[in-house]
């Protein structure tokens, strides 16, 4: 082994299944190993989807059917989906971290 405490591979610390045979935690930095853990699709997931319906179908839907004039091009083409990519954004950070 090194001396630098780095990530050092040993492969003598799993068995015929790939998993771990020592004492260690392999999540190092939270201390929860990461099937302990319930990552169910739940009520987050279901918030993500809506935020993809409205991103992906209602905004464009919205500029379809209600083409910009001439003043309200940059607004309707530019800032409209605007919105809907940050909320996006957000809520897939939201929904991918857990408490």
């Amino acid at each position: 082994m090194s001396d630098d405490e780095g990530y050092v591979h040993d492969p003598a610390t799993f068995d015929e299944a790939g998993e771990r045979t020592d004492d260690e935690s392999d999540s190092t930095l939270t201390g929860v190993h990461p099937t302990s853990v319930d990552r169910t699709f739940g009520w987050r997931g279901w918030v993500l989807v809506g935020i993809i319906v409205l991103a992906f179908i209602v905004a464009p839907a919205g500029i379809y059917l209600l083409p910009p004039g001439a003043e309200g091009y940059r607004f309707a083409l530019i800032l409209f989906p605007l919105f809907p990519a940050l909320l996006l954004a957000a809520g897939a950070v939201w929904a991918t971290t857990r408490p």
